[in-house]
């Protein structure tokens, strides 16, 4: 896996801090900062998520990206999913994720609650490289909610 970060806030743009992922598979992401009003130079403007908005986002992809494929794995009749990540960071740098709590909404047809809470626990114990990896540093905690569909 590859991607490559290229910055694209030389003077005169619209962001000084703006950047452009290009990954390896050849999807484009920006990624801006937050404004600095002490220093705007050195602030974003923020026309895209911060770089550790990304990380969150990502992880959250990968997470509900396992817990669909083993629900239809398991062949329960998955109709939606969705998680809701809240987090808190360390105070000083690095600022690293120190909480991360994450809300699943699982929609389906007849999925027994024990079948969503062992996809959750099999994707944050064995599957999710983000989140296993972001768990060096944060406790991740997690619910759900199931909605049975029409």
């Amino acid at each position: 896996m590859e991607c490559t970060v290229t910055w694209t806030g030389a003077a005169g743009t619209r962001s000084p801090m703006s950047f452009v992922a290009e990954t390896g598979s050849g999807h484009l992401l920006t990624m801006d900062g937050a404004p600095d009003a002490a220093k705007p130079e050195n602030g974003g403007a923020n026309l895209a998520p911060r770089p550790m908005e990304t990380v969150l986002a990502g992880t959250g992809g990968c997470t509900a990206y396992d817990v669909v494929l083993i629900l239809k794995r398991g062949r329960h009749e998955v109709r939606g999913c969705s998680v809701k990540l809240t987090s808190e960071r360390a105070a000083s740098d690095p600022k690293v994720f120190t909480r991360i709590h994450m809300h699943f909404v699982v929609t389906g047809r007849g999925i027994p609650a024990a079948a969503v809470e062992r996809a959750i626990a099999m994707s944050h114990e064995k599957y999710c490289s983000a989140s296993i990896m972001l768990a060096k540093t944060a406790t991740i905690t997690t619910s759900f909610e199931l909605i049975e569909a029409a």
